[in-house]
């Protein structure tokens, strides 16, 4: 490894929130966030529709990044940056 450039590359948390309906799975998701270092990834897995429009405006409120929000069987998974 370069001292130079230094990784930091921590694996991604992952939730599985397929049944759970908002605002329960916003909660439950900004506590794992809560938990987690600053520069972490935390993917959360959902199938609320409703869940892909009010999670990432959450997050952002929060002060969160969102990474990404990609279509997946079943569902929706959206990548958040604490």
């Amino acid at each position: 490894m370069d001292p130079a450039h230094p990784t930091d590359v921590r694996p991604a948390q992952e939730m599985i929130l397929c049944g759970v309906r908002c605002p329960l799975n916003w909660a439950r998701a900004k506590v794992r966030l809560e938990e987690m270092s600053v520069g972490a990834h935390l993917i959360v897995l959902v199938d609320d529709p409703q869940a892909v429009r009010d999670i990432p405006r959450a997050a952002e409120a929060h002060g969160h990044v969102v990474i990404a929000i990609t279509e997946v069987p079943d569902g929706w998974r959206i990548e958040i940056e604490r």
